[in-house]
């Protein structure tokens, strides 16, 4: 396993809860739309056994040619070990990445894309959005739909509905507009469907897109291939 280290090279408050750290980027890191990685504070591999407090699985929440690596996380107390050593933090302190990863490619398949996230999950969506952007070919279109208790929504210039590019973004604060919007979506039977959150809203989620016949294969997670079964009931979860 290689280790990256790196520096902070900017720190922007997103809003009153959310972060993003932009880091350098070094030689020969490389990583895609939908990209996640471990992201790793100083100490975290000094003593005998590595401290996994210091250790976080988070998605990139931007792509390679921005011409940095950003790390966006919210901030809501009771801070754990990791949250309270990164708030410390400041533009030149070292951090490390390793074993970087997408489990959520841009698909290009000639059908509507549905991206379903729950609060600072829609940081994983931003590449893929903007990969589109870039190159929309072989993609009908994009929905964001994205809940946040806070109201204190994410990336908004970003993920705003634009009819000439076939992209249309709903923010909601309220669980029932959320899944009543899931339900509506859900009627393109050939759609594919990303769903980026907690496990239980995964779960939620999965459960509602399948009562209105969308398919395994239709729904893409950010979780590694062993996990997927998990979430589809195809073992018991434990």
């Amino acid at each position: 396993m290689h280790i990256y280290w790196t520096k902070i090279t900017k720190i922007v408050n997103e809003n009153s809860e959310v972060k993003t750290y932009f880091l350098e980027v070094p030689e020969g890191f490389t990583w895609i739309e939908g990209s996640h990685t471990h992201f790793a504070l100083k100490g975290f591999n000094e003593g005998e056994k590595p401290n996994r407090g210091l250790v976080r699985h988070m998605s990139i929440s931007t792509l390679p040619e921005e011409g940095a690596i950003g790390i966006t996380t919210r901030f809501r107390p009771p801070y754990s070990e990791f949250k309270a050593t990164l708030d410390q933090l400041e533009v030149g302190s070292e951090v490390a990445l390793f074993k970087t990863h997408s489990n959520v490619p841009l698909r290009r398949e000639h059908t509507s894309i549905y991206l379903l996230s729950s609060g600072v999950g829609l940081a994983t969506f931003r590449p893929i959005l903007l990969e589109y952007m870039k190159r929309p070919d072989s993609v009908k279109g994009i929905y964001s739909l994205n809940i946040d208790s806070s109201g204190e929504y994410l990336f908004t210039e970003l993920f705003a509905s634009n009819p000439a590019k076939n992209v249309t973004a709903t923010f909601v604060d309220r669980r029932k507009d959320y899944y009543d919007e899931v339900e509506n979506l859900a009627q393109d039977s050939e759609g594919i469907f990303y769903i980026v959150g907690g496990d239980d809203f995964i779960r939620e989620n999965i459960e509602v897109l399948r009562r209105f016949g969308i398919r395994r294969e239709q729904m893409m997670l950010d979780k590694r291939e062993r996990q997927l079964p998990m979430f589809f009931g195809e073992v018991p979860v434990v």
